[in-house]
């Protein structure tokens, strides 16, 4: 069966890096002319030699996200079930060595968020928990997917990495989509922020996308976190992983987020800083070097930021999110994973992306679809 451990094998992280700061600008204007792009033209349009192109490829992507997507702007809510977690990263605020309260969802407290959820207009909702197996496994999963899918028209999760057999259990209780982020596909680097617990295994997370496309999952979101290492180098591997997986689980859709490291309870300093110009020469280059992938931008990013790239490729957008469990009703003084930056309301985001021309997406057809079959 593949497995894109043989092909990351192929590349040299030093070498890979070497190659995009090599790119010269001739580089650059053959990837803005080339419409089929390869993985090299991706790298010519995130080296810094692009830097001088960057009207250019914000007038490409957001023409080539207008013709497949149109003026659409899918809307949904992060619902945090639990912060208990036994990996130690250095990044979060959820680290096991991180003296906060712990919490989990029970059932009463999951129906009072996906009221306040549902009072908001959503109709998206990303389940998100720690690490920790004993009390957030896959059974709780489970249960809390069988309880909550009734009352959304899609449910996403974000939690720990699971067996291949995990996922073929979940995906029948109303599970759409699994978002898995490597974090960085520096081995070494990821080794030292992640000294402790199941998520210190390199190898199990950069497999799991295989896992999950091996399972059927009808959506994958990948992306590394901004800050660890150097961006360029971490966006080539994303590209590469994303580039495998469609080839090899043509079946399934996929995202991109671009989460830039946020403040937090014991905080971590960014290795490397990603500016405004740069995140926005990521997203544009992404856009360009595949058309299909749908971009997602969280309110870890300033609302200044997030009304000027609406139009430059991104398709999925948080809005009003709560970053602890019970944040939305049940507990919302407890202790975030990480810092907001747009903290306004959902009703302002639609507002904002209708005073832009884009119509708000709160709603997925799949239900309508289902109820027909």
């Amino acid at each position: 069966m593949p497995n894109f451990k043989d092909l990351f094998e192929q590349y040299s992280w030093d070498e890979v890096k070497a190659s995009i700061y090599a790119k010269t600008a001739v580089d650059v204007e053959v990837a803005l002319n080339n419409p089929d792009r390869s993985l090299e033209d991706f790298k010519a349009l995130i080296s810094p030699a692009a830097a001088q192109y960057l009207e250019q490829m914000a007038q490409k992507s957001h023409e080539l996200t207008l013709q497949r997507f149109g003026n659409t702007m899918q809307l949904f809510a992060p619902m945090y079930l639990s912060n208990e977690c036994q990996n130690i990263c250095t990044y979060c605020g959820f680290s096991l060595d991180n003296k906060i309260k712990r919490k989990t969802l029970n059932d009463i407290e999951i129906a009072r968020e996906v009221q306040a959820i549902k009072k908001l207009g959503f109709d998206h909702v990303l389940l998100v928990t720690g690490e920790a197996n004993q009390t957030v496994g896959v059974e709780y999963l489970e249960h809390a997917i069988r309880k909550i899918r009734p009352h959304f028209a899609n449910v996403s999760m974000e939690v720990q990495p699971l067996d291949q057999a995990d996922y073929e259990r979940l995906i029948p209780s109303g599970l759409h989509a699994v978002l898995v982020y490597q974090e960085t596909y520096h081995e070494a680097d990821y080794k030292k922020h992640h000294p402790k617990g199941k998520k210190s295994n390199f190898q199990y997370r950069l497999d799991t996308p295989d896992r999950l496309g091996k399972a059927g999952i009808h959506k994958m979101g990948l992306g590394t976190l901004i800050g660890l290492e150097d961006w360029r180098v971490d966006s080539f591997f994303t590209a590469l992983h994303l580039d495998y997986l469609e080839r090899t689980y043509w079946q399934t859709k996929y995202s991109l987020s671009f989460p830039r490291l946020r403040p937090f309870s014991g905080g971590l300093e960014p290795k490397v800083a990603m500016n405004d110009r740069e995140l926005v020469q990521l997203i544009c280059a992404y856009r360009l070097f595949n058309q299909e992938v749908e971009l997602s931008l969280s309110t870890r990013e300033t609302h200044t930021f997030r009304n000027h790239v609406i139009k430059l490729g991104i398709t999925t957008m948080s809005a009003g999110s709560k970053t602890n469990p019970g944040g939305y009703e049940v507990e919302p003084q407890s202790l975030e994973q990480f810092e907001i930056s747009d903290e306004r309301s959902p009703k302002q985001i639609m507002e904002m992306l209708q005073a832009n021309g884009y119509e708000p997406v709160w709603k997925d057809w799949d239900v309508a679809l289902e109820i027909k079959a």
